[in-house]
């Protein structure tokens, strides 16, 4: 009996050690299991410590660019600020200025325009134009005032010899009288004037009087030489005379580049046929001059006249009522009617 409870007793004994031993080993066990995570969490701890501290720096980085970026945006504003302010009072300087000079410009346009327009190359202001004056009466201008000696005493002619007579003189006179259409064509362009064609009174003109007046036998340069008197850009100057001899037509044809020397007879570039040549033309911007006759000079230079009063009309520069303009546009249309059809004035007495 006591056997068996000494054996019970040492069976206890033996389980209490045994729980012992496992309670102990589970404990280490949890202790370094807890260990191991307070490791772990120090080192993300660290780990996130560290990333902070990093962006702390670049914010502190961020803020100190911010603060220069702003401080060089208001430095530039400012900048900019004065310079505007600077061009401004420079630019109203220059517009007072500027309206200074227009305003002497308008008055001095408004009194050339009251010597001016009333010169037409119908009646040209000989006043403006002293080369029209013959060489008496510049003479008789350039000479000062006060006493003069008589003439006729001096030419021992009687008064009554210089003196015009009286008598009353019966003159021709032309009479005109306005053409309907034509007038109404003409006002109806005056109200837009231009050079476009697809007016009724520019083309009729170029119809009945430019075309056929620049119309001649070298066609391809007739056309050039009307495109050159649109766009204003013909030249026509005299050909210095030598003292060359003559030669026949077949020996020399000027109608080419300027190389070619102009005697005292040859081909007419335009017409192709053997006249004095003692003028060329140039067209534009080309090298190239071309000898023409006094013929064809006549009639470019009527095509010209009425392009130069078409565009003082265009431009403002005629001081007329409309009936006077429409008459000196019939004039220059008369004047290209007639050169067309071979009458010309020379410059020789």
């Amino acid at each position: 009996m006591l056997q068996e409870e000494s054996g019970a007793h040492g069976g206890d004994t033996y389980n209490v050690s045994r729980l012992r031993s496992s309670s102990l080993e589970i404990r280490e066990k949890g202790t370094e299991f807890l260990r191991e995570q307070l490791d772990a969490a120090q080192k993300e701890l660290k780990l996130k410590g560290e990333e902070c501290e990093r962006l702390s720096q670049i914010r502190d980085q961020l803020e100190q660019e911010l603060e220069e970026l702003t401080a060089s945006l208001f430095e530039e504003a400012h900048k900019m600020v004065r310079e505007a302010n600077v061009k401004q009072a420079t630019a109203e300087k220059q517009l007072k200025e500027a309206q200074g000079k227009i305003d002497v410009l308008q008055a001095e346009v408004s009194a050339l325009k009251t010597l001016v327009l009333t010169s037409t190359p119908s009646s040209p202001n000989r006043q403006l134009h002293p080369q029209l004056q013959s060489t008496g009466s510049r003479a008789a201008s350039s000479r000062p005032r006060g006493h003069t000696r008589n003439k006729s005493a001096t030419l021992n002619i009687p008064p009554l010899m210089q003196e015009p007579t009286s008598a009353p003189t019966q003159m021709s006179r032309e009479d005109k009288e306005l053409d309907s259409v034509l007038f109404a064509e003409f006002l109806s362009w005056k109200e837009a004037p231009s050079l476009d064609r697809s007016t009724a009174f520019i083309s009729r003109i170029y119809r009945e009087d430019i075309g056929p007046c620049l119309s001649f036998t070298r066609s391809e340069l007739s056309q050039s030489v009307q495109s050159a008197v649109e766009n204003n850009s013909l030249t026509i100057e005299p050909v210095a005379m030598t003292a060359l001899p003559m030669v026949k037509a077949s020996a020399i044809d000027c109608g080419g580049p300027n190389g070619c020397r102009a005697p005292v007879e040859t081909k007419c570039a335009l017409s192709g046929l053997s006249r004095p040549c003692r003028h060329r033309i140039k067209l534009g911007d080309k090298e190239s001059y071309y000898y023409i006759s006094p013929s064809s000079r006549a009639r470019i230079t009527a095509v010209c006249n009425f392009f130069t009063y078409i565009r003082y009309i265009q431009q403002g520069l005629v001081r007329q009522d409309v009936e006077q303009m429409f008459w000196e546009v019939m004039r220059l249309r008369r004047e290209m009617s007639v050169a067309k059809m071979g009458f010309f004035i020379t410059d020789e007495s």
